[in-house]
């Protein structure tokens, strides 16, 4: 099927990463799939939840949705004094996500949390802000081992995330608005650079869908998820090492 941007059905939208476009935080970055666009904010504190156990680090994420960043207005989840529970539930996979990429004990006794605030949606923004929230994260670790806080980065994976769907029964990756709005299943793959998954959401939207074709979407979310760590390397550089 030809696709409303042109793309090839296996095809990521534009990239662009725009590293330390916030002054004072630790990491930050910008990033923009097509017409989505996140600010991912990394702020470091020296005190942990008091769930974490002793000499160990946590990284957690918050993420929210300006009220201009769809096509209509939307209230802002202060002015209902409460989180929506579609927030919670993203925030919550951010923060699972990105806790896989760290050593939290090599971090020690101190919280990373990485705020992600969509500028502007057009599909796929919890997965822009886990690959613009890693980047964030990385920049963060980056300066405590540059400050000497740290001997080393706690890093122990590159991680991003990208979604892919079917839409009139054919498998494309990365899609945005026009195509998610109509899409029959839609999936959301988050992984690290050993090609290993770290969380799968998928959900027939229009109807069921097969093992074979969650297999197809997967393969489609590997091939797009080397393509963002290539991206996001080209940026930290070997920072596993």
């Amino acid at each position: 099927m030809k696709r409303i941007d042109g793309r090839k059905y296996n095809e990521l939208r534009p990239v662009e990463l725009t590293t330390d476009f916030v002054k004072f935080a630790e990491g930050s970055v910008l990033i923009r799939c097509g017409d989505t666009m996140v600010l991912c904010c990394a702020s470091i504190e020296d005190r942990t939840p008091p769930h974490v156990q002793p000499g160990c680090g946590w990284v957690t994420a918050e993420y929210s949705m300006l009220p201009r960043a769809n096509r209509q207005r939307s209230r802002r989840d202060v002015d209902k004094l409460k989180l929506s529970g579609r927030s919670a539930e993203i925030q919550r996979l951010i923060g699972r996500s990105l806790r896989a990429a760290v050593d939290l004990e090599a971090l020690g006794e101190r919280t990373i949390t990485v705020d992600c605030d969509v500028i502007q949606g057009d599909g796929g923004t919890r997965t822009a802000s886990v690959t613009g929230g890693f980047i964030a994260l990385a920049l963060a670790c980056r300066r405590l081992v540059e400050e000497g806080y740290l001997g080393r980065s706690p890093i122990r994976h590159f991680v991003s995330g990208v979604s892919a769907g079917i839409v009139g029964d054919t498998a494309l990756l990365d899609l945005c608005y026009a195509e998610d709005s109509h899409a029959q299943v839609d999936l959301n793959c988050v992984m690290n650079e050993l090609g290993e998954i770290i969380e799968i959401q998928g959900t027939g939207e229009g109807r069921s869908f097969s093992l074979r074709e969650q297999q197809e979407l997967v393969e489609l979310c590997a091939k797009g998820n080397r393509e963002l760590m290539a991206r996001q390397r080209e940026i930290l550089g070997n920072i596993l090492g």
